[in-house]
C-alpha cells in the first residue's frame, strides 16, 4: 500500500531458487529444534490468532477494536514472561467508511459490490449518478482528458504484481479529478476475486478536487469492460458515506528479554496490529503479529538468556498512515545506533522463505560484508532451503531503516495471500498451524542467534 511496502512484497511474494546456507554450529542446531520442538508442541501462535480474530477481528486505526487488541496484546505479552510491557502512544489517522452502494442502472439494472478505498471522501448526500468511462492505464485517461468530465472513470487494470498495479488504487482518484471525472473507481488489486473487492489506502494530490473513489471487483471491472467495448452506455449510481474524523490516540506495544550482557544493544521482533475494516485482519497482519509474540514467548519459556535484548514491538496504523514506525522512531532516535537488527513480518501466514537484510546508507562492499556476517550466524538450517539475501525489510521498520537501522525483512510463500489480502475473506480458517509454529521457531531461532552474537551490520 506504500512504497516501502510495495517495493517489499513485490520482492518477497514470487522467491526465486534459493542459496545455500552456511552450516550452523551444533549448539545453534540444537537451540533451533528445541525452540522449533516447543512452537509445535504448543501451538500457541495459532491459538492467540484464533481469539484476535474471533475476538476482536478488523482493527482498522481510530477503532475501538484496535484499542482492545492494543490491551491484549500487552497482556499476553505479560503472561508469557516478558518484561517492560507498555504502550508507546502514537496519533493516528481516523478514517470511517460508513454506508456504501453502487447500482449499474443502465444496460442492465444490477447491483455492484465494492469497498471503498481507506482515505476516500464520501458522495454528496443521496449519492452521486454517472456515466462509467474505462480505461485500462493513465495513458488512455489523458488520452481521453476533458471528455470523462462529470463521469465516473474506472480503471479496469489487470494485476501483473502488487507494486505494479497498486498505483491505480493510489494515485487513480486525483489523477481522473484532474480532469473534472465526478468519481473514480479501480479494479480491485489481487490476482482472483471470488465477487470480493480489495480496498486500501489511497491519496489525494492537493492541486486537484477530492472525488469519491472505491474498488469494485475483477468480476464488476471485467464486465463494464466489455459493455463498454459493445458500445453500451454504462450508468451507475454511488453512494458512499466515507468521512475522516480527528486524529485518534492510538499506541505501539512494545515487550522485552531483557538482555544479560549487552543489554542496550537491541533486537527488534515486530509486526502491525491494526488492519483494514474488513475480514479478520488475518493474514494482514494478525499473522505477523502472532509469529514475533510467539517468537519471543518461545525464547522465553526455554529459558534461553540471549546476551542482547531481544525486544517485541507490535505497530499501530501500518494500514493508512505509517504513524506507529514514525512516532517510535522518533521515540527512540537516540538509541538508533544500538539497534543491531528490526525484524518485520508482513506477508502472510505461509512458511518463511528468506530473510532479507535492508541497509540504506551501507557502500555495495559493505552490504556484501554484512550479508556474510548474517549467513554466519546459522542458526536456520534446521527449517531447511532459507534464503538469505539482500533486499526489503518493511513499511513499518522502514523510517528507522532510513535513519541507518538495519532491517530484516521477513519473506513468507505468499502463493495465495494476495487472493485475500485487503478483502472480506482474509479471515482465520485460511491459516495453517503448522506453518504459523514453523514460522514462530525460524524467527526465535534466527533473532535469539543474532542476540547472542557479537555481529554488526553496518
Amino acid at each position: 500500500m506504500k512504497s516501502a511496502r510495495c517495493l517489499f512484497l513485490l520482492a518477497t511474494a514470487c522467491l526465486g531458487a534459493q542459496a545455500p546456507l552456511q552450516t550452523s554450529s551444533p549448539a545453534a542446531n540444537a537451540t533451533a529444534e528445541r525452540l522449533r520442538a516447543e512452537a509445535f508442541r504448543t501451538h500457541g501462535a495459532y491459538a492467540d490468532l484464533a481469539w484476535l480474530c474471533d475476538h476482536i477481528g478488523a482493527r482498522l486505526s481510530g477503532s475501538p477494536q484496535l484499542d482492545q487488541a492494543i490491551d491484549w496484546a500487552q497482556a499476553r505479552l505479560k503472561a508469557a514472561g516478558l518484561t517492560n510491557v507498555h504502550a508507546e502512544p502514537a496519533m493516528v489517522p481516523h478514517w470511517v467508511r460508513g454506508h456504501e452502494s453502487a447500482e449499474l442502472l443502465s444496460p442492465a439494472p444490477q447491483r455492484v459490490n465494492l469497498l471503498g478505498l481507506g482515505g476516500s471522501v464520501g458522495t454528496p448526500e443521496g449519492g452521486l449518478t454517472a456515466d462509467v468511462v474505462v480505461v485500462g492505464s493513465f495513458d488512455e485517461l489523458d488520452k481521453l482528458g476533458e471528455a470523462v468530465k462529470g463521469k465516473i472513470v474506472l480503471f479496469d487494470v489487470p494485476f501483473k504484481g502488487y507494486g505494479h498495479t497498486v498505483v491505480y488504487r493510489h494515485d487513480g482518484a486525483s489523477r481522473a479529478a484532474k480532469y473534472g471525472a465526478a468519481a473514480a473507481l479501480v479494479r480491485s488489486v489481487g490476482p482472483v476475486s471470488l465477487d470480493t473487492p480489495h480496498t486500501g489506502a489511497m491519496d489525494y494530490d492537493p492541486a486537484y478536487p477530492k472525488i469519491p473513489t472505491a474498488a469494485v471487483t475483477i468480476e464488476a471491472s471485467t464486465q463494464m469492460r466489455r459493455m463498454q467495448a459493445r458500445g453500451e452506455r454504462i450508468r451507475m449510481k454511488l453512494e458512499m458515506g466515507a468521512k475522516t474524523l480527528p486524529d485518534a490516540p492510538s499506541a505501539n506495544v512494545v515487550a522485552e528479554i531483557r538482555g544479560t550482557e549487552k543489554p542496550d544493544e537491541v533486537v527488534i521482533l515486530s509486526g502491525h496490529l491494526d488492519s483494514w475494516d474488513v475480514g479478520q485482519g488475518a493474514q494482514d497482519d494478525g499473522a505477523g503479529t502472532v509469529t514475533a509474540m510467539e517468537a519471543a514467548r518461545l525464547i522465553q519459556t526455554l529459558g534461553l538468556k540471549p546476551r542482547r535484548t531481544i525486544r517485541v514491538v507490535l505497530w499501530t496504523n501500518e494500514e493508512n498512515g505509517l504513524r506507529g514506525g514514525k512516532a517510535y522512531r522518533d521515540a527512540h532516535r537516540a538509541e538508533l545506533g544500538q539497534i543491531i537488527a528490526a525484524f518485520e513480518t508482513d506477508s502472510g501466514s505461509e512458511r518463511i522463505k528468506a530473510f532479507s537484510l535492508d541497509l540504506s546508507k551501507a557502500t555495495p562492499e559493505t552490504k556484501a560484508g554484512a550479508l556474510t556476517s548474517l549467513k554466519k550466524l546459522g542458526a536456520v538450517e534446521p527449517f531447511g532451503a532459507i534464503d538469505l539475501r539482500l533486499g526489503g525489510s518493511g513499511a513499518d521498520v522502514s523510517p528507522m531503516v532510513a535513519e541507518g537501522v538495519p532491517g530484516i525483512g521477513v519473506g513468507h510463500a505468499a502463493t495465495h495471500y494476495f487472493d485475500i489480502h485487503h478483502t472480506q475473506a482474509d479471515t482465520f480458517d485460511k491459516v495453517d498451524q503448522d506453518d504459523l509454529a514453523f514460522n514462530a521457531a525460524a524467527l526465535a531461532s534466527f533473532a535469539y542467534a543474532l542476540a547472542q552474537s557479537d555481529v554488526r551490520f553496518n
